[in-house]
Formats: structure tokens, C-alpha cells, sequence
């Protein structure tokens, strides 16, 4: 019998879906692209009713899939920024065509 892995591993779809999934990926990555970049507190408050431990699992998530950047500054209060690296804007046209399927099809 061959395991879903050994089927798929080398999918790019899989591959895809496996660095994106999870019911907020996809919205935090819109949110930082609109704002280009934006302030822990202020992307948590755009996405409520997030928890504080899903926003930060999904960022911590998102950087190790290099699909975003975290700017830490050393001051006091601490200060952290995000925004989108290269790769992460390769998706942006298909948030773009998700967000005007979603736009199109929202009411009917």
C-alpha cells in the first residue's frame, strides 16, 4: 500500500497547499500585503476574533516558509514588524484572484 507522503510528497500542489493551509494563512498574507507592512498588534486587530496564540503560530509558520518577513526592533516597548519577502509576493496574484472569485460569487 503507498502512503499519501510517498504519493504526494513531490506534488506541487501538495507542496503548496502544505505551506499555506490553515484557515488564516491565506487572510494574513492579504492583510500584510495591503498594508505592506504592518505591526503585530495591528494585524491581530484587522483579523479579530484571531487568538493571540493562532496569530502567532501561523506567522511563526509563514517565516520558516520564507513567505514573510519579521523585523524585530530592540527598543521599549518591543516593536515587530511583517511584510512580505520575494517569494511570499509570488502568491499575490492568486490572492488577487481569489479575492475577485470571492467578490463575484459573495451573494449569489
Amino acid at each position: 500500500m503507498i502512503d499519501f507522503e510517498s504519493r504526494f510528497g513531490k506534488c506541487p500542489m501538495y507542496y503548496t497547499m502544505s505551506v499555506v493551509e490553515g484557515k488564516w494563512k491565506w487572510i494574513i498574507l492579504w492583510e500584510i500585503y495591503k498594508a505592506e507592512i504592518i505591526r503585530y498588534n495591528k494585524l491581530r486587530e484587522e483579523l479579530q476574533p484571531i487568538a493571540h496564540r493562532t496569530l502567532s503560530n501561523q506567522l511563526k509558520e509563514l517565516e520558516a516558509s520564507k513567505l514573510i518577513h519579521r523585523e524585530q526592533y530592540n527598543e521599549v516597548p518591543p516593536k515587530v514588524e511583517y511584510s512580505l519577502t520575494n517569494k511570499g509576493k509570488t502568491l499575490i496574484p492568486i490572492l488577487d484572484l481569489m479575492y475577485q472569485w470571492g467578490e463575484k460569487h459573495i451573494n449569489k
